[in-house]
């Protein structure tokens, strides 16, 4: 029996693969990191001692570094559990919750049906092509030209042209055998009881050809050439083969990008993802004429864990950006997420890149902030909080905002961190409440007032809502958080000596990091290192130099040169940076130690105000301010690099 490729994509989206695999083998916990999809074990096709088998739920595959076996779910039951292939379809479909298709003569003459207009799509794109370089498409080509389009890339997105006259495609395709039903099918022509005689669908237009994630030609868009036309954009409808709330323009190359970049850009149209792509961004992607859909979000977080959205900094974009925000919400999970890249004013993507460069579209990118600052954004924008009941209502919507979250986990988390900045923005615990704020589109900033001092006033009037320095030093207002020095050092001294990666790989991979870019260059180094366990550090940072980690990276090395840490750098003895590597290793887990003997030391003290707790609080946060001045004592430290001073 035949199964319908949709069907079986169903199941596959349905179960993740780990799932399916985990019944076979024991996940690896240290290399592991199951809230990313990303799972480790021995290899159950042949013997080995240290985990090579990768399982990736977010592509559905399973591949081993050692013997190189991949395949899917299907496959996976087929060779180890030995069963057939209909009956490894009948097996997961009941454990997915999906009835078996009966054999449907109907549906498989439909699935005939959608194969020949594959062939139709094809068809057109080719004369869509050629038109393009006939002197039909000069004035096309020109319009591609201003929007820095070159010709390769225009190869590369298979771009197009459909000529003014009506009938051109028509004739073009019933010149070559398909029928006028297959026209209208594939969305090509415009026909129906109430037009005599049918026309081609796309006329005078820019065609941009739309593939589904097997990368084949399921729809069109059309940019119109001439101003006085009353659809600026045009999509083909709905037809068997394409349903736009369903696919993502560039999904089938992004997908393949996304893995190695680490994440997925959405942007708005069809010329912001080719001009990304053009610049290296190869991991972008764009709905098809539409806002973005709960489907279409679901596609992105099977690509990565925290698609970023890019959306304008003006009013209309900013209200874009707050319906993506209530789009998320209910689907937020471990580790699943969005961030928004905010542009400037008045820009999309293809602006920034052609007029300030790759750079600065790199830089906007790596600025994206997390959902929760966008909850606060919306919330607290323009709005004024001087009264008691405002202030009220304000945590009445926070809270309205965390209960659309489905995960229990991480609807708590919200409720927590939105509640912890309702106090330090109205600065509970410090000034009290009293005067008036203002929240503007800094993010929730107020305005400052002219009372000083606690409770202190002046010509009668009440003292000014307190802003605490967290609210200062959020990201919304400060930018990026920076990188704890001994971390930046722990990853930093393996990417420049990816040689100690095998003597050290399972103490990297449990290392627990605050930065979360940061944890997202481990994980990108450790990945690259799997799949090439020798490879060098120039290679490996031309490697990650091309992905949206490069700002980092550059952030790292500046850093490590500025605090003196000479044995993280490339320049390094391979035995110094080890030596250096251990030591902070060491270091960093009392540190993590310590920290978290001080939060139970903080919730006792709060829990029993005692001397004895007083005292134990007091130890903990002096062990903690000798940790971070301690440096390890090593013989011989620096003797290889032809240095012998310590920094830390």
């Amino acid at each position: 029996m035949r199964f319908a490729p949709a069907f079986l994509d169903e199941i596959r989206a349905r179960i993740p693969i780990s799932q399916v695999v985990g019944r076979r083998v024991t996940w690896d916990r240290r290399k592991t990191q199951a809230a990313k999809g990303d799972f480790w074990a021995c290899c159950p096709f042949h013997q080995e001692k240290s985990p090579s088998f990768h399982c990736d739920d977010r592509r559905g595959i399973y591949h081993c570094f050692g013997c190189g076996v991949t395949g899917d779910h299907f496959r996976f039951l087929t060779e180890k559990e030995g069963l057939s292939f209909p009956e490894a379809v009948e097996l997961l479909a009941s454990e997915a919750g999906l009835a078996m298709p009966a054999r449907d003569e109907r549906a498989e003459a439909e699935e005939k049906k959608r194969a020949s207009l594959h062939d139709v799509m094809e068809l057109a794109t080719r004369f869509y092509e050629a038109t393009l370089q006939s002197r039909d498409g000069a004035a096309a080509r020109g319009y591609l030209a201003r929007r820095a389009i070159a010709p390769e890339t225009q190869r590369r997105f298979r771009l197009g042209y459909a000529p003014s006259a009506r009938n051109a495609l028509k004739e073009h395709l019933a010149g070559k055998g398909v029928g006028h039903d297959e026209m209208v099918a594939a969305g090509l022509l415009v026909a129906g009881p109430d037009v005599p005689v049918s026309f081609d669908r796309f006329r005078d237009r820019v065609i941009f050809p739309i593939t589904d994630f097997r990368g084949r030609i399921v729809a069109f868009g059309g940019r119109a050439m001439a101003g006085d036309v009353p659809a600026k954009y045009l999509n083909s409808p709905e037809t068997p083969l394409f349903s736009k709330g369903s696919l993502l323009y560039n999904g089938a190359e992004a997908r393949k990008a996304a893995r190695e970049k680490g994440t997925v850009i959405a942007v708005e149209g069809y010329v912001d993802v080719i001009a990304l792509v053009a610049a290296g961004f190869e991991h972008a992607v764009a709905p098809l004429g539409t806002a973005l859909t709960e489907r279409q979000l679901d596609l992105l977080w099977r690509m990565a864990e925290e698609p970023i959205l890019c959306f304008d900094g003006d009013k209309a974009g900013m209200r874009a950006a707050f319906r993506a925000v209530e789009l998320a919400l209910p689907g937020l999970a471990p580790g699943r997420s969005v961030r928004f890249a905010v542009l400037p004013e008045g820009k999309d993507p293809d602006d920034l890149v052609r007029e300030q460069g790759r750079e600065a579209m790199a830089q906007v990118l790596a600025s994206a902030r997390p959902l929760v600052e966008m909850i606060w954004m919306r919330e607290t924008e323009g709005g004024a909080f001087e009264t008691p009941e405002r202030r009220a209502a304000l945590e009445a919507r926070l809270k309205e905002a965390a209960r659309q979250i489905r995960d229990e986990a991480v609807r708590r988390h919200y409720d927590q961190a939105l509640r912890e900045r309702v106090r330090e923005f109205f600065g509970f615990g410090g000034s009290g409440f009293g005067g008036a704020a203002k929240a503007g589109r800094s993010g929730g900033r107020p305005e400052r007032g002219t009372a000083q001092g606690r409770g202190g006033a002046r010509g009668g009037r009440p003292p000014p809502l307190a802003v605490s320095e967290s609210l200062r030093r959020s990201t919304l207002i400060a930018g990026p958080a920076a990188v704890p020095l001994r971390e930046a050092v722990l990853v930093a001294t393996l990417l420049n000596h990816p040689a100690l990666l095998a003597a050290h790989l399972d103490a990297f991979a449990a290392l627990e990091l605050t930065n979360r870019e940061l944890d997202s260059l481990r994980g990108q180094i450790l990945e690259i290192a799997a799949e090439d366990p020798q490879i060098g550090a120039a290679t490996l940072r031309s490697r990650i130099a091309r992905g949206p980690l490069s700002g980092l990276v550059s952030r790292l090395d500046a850093q490590i040169e500025r605090a003196g840490a000479w044995q993280a750098a490339a320049e390094a003895a391979d035995r110094d940076a080890e030596d250096g590597w251990i030591q902070a290793l060491t270091l960093h887990s009392k540190a993590r130690t310590l920290h978290k003997d001080l939060k139970e030391a903080e919730t006792a003290l709060a829990a029993d105000p005692s001397e004895a707790n007083f005292a134990s609080l007091i130890d903990i946060r002096n062990q903690l301010a000798r940790s971070d001045g301690t440096e390890a004592l090593i013989e011989g430290f620096g003797e290889s690099s032809g240095r012998r001073q310590r920094t830390m």
